[in-house]
């Protein structure tokens, strides 16, 4: 098991925590842009892990960024018209609306984790 220094390791304002973001976001980019040639339209499901790990690894802020980037990235890249930003349809707003809830839901649990490591590596100090 990680040592608690390890999770702790990235502040949420610095450089590092926001190239943690922008490489999880990348990451998700790319399998996204996979899953597309195949013909999967699983607008978010690569988004997931990425704001999470980035939630855990660099704080709110990171995945608060990543939420917002990943968000415009689907409506600009995959939802048809490809590479504009058209108007949504109603079952696209419901999975942008479902897509902003869970990611509030991971990034709280992701505050959640890095808080009780916190507290573990004060406690044992």
């Amino acid at each position: 098991m990680a040592k608690p220094e390890y999770w702790l390791r990235l502040k949420p304002w610095s450089l590092e925590a926001l190239l943690v973001a922008v490489a999880a976001l990348a990451a998700a980019v790319a399998m996204r842009a996979g899953l597309a040639e195949f013909g999967m339209e699983l607008y978010f499901t690569t988004f997931l892990p990425a704001i999470l790990a980035t939630a855990l690894l660099a704080g709110v802020p990171a995945g608060v960024f990543t939420t917002v980037s990943a968000a415009l990235i689907v409506w600009w890249a995959f939802i048809p018209p490809a590479f504009e930003f058209g108007p949504l349809t109603l079952g696209e707003l419901h999975s942008f609306t479902l897509f902003l809830l869970s990611t509030a839901l991971l990034i709280w649990f992701g505050q959640l984790c890095r808080t009780a490591v916190r507290m573990r590596k004060e406690k044992t100090a």
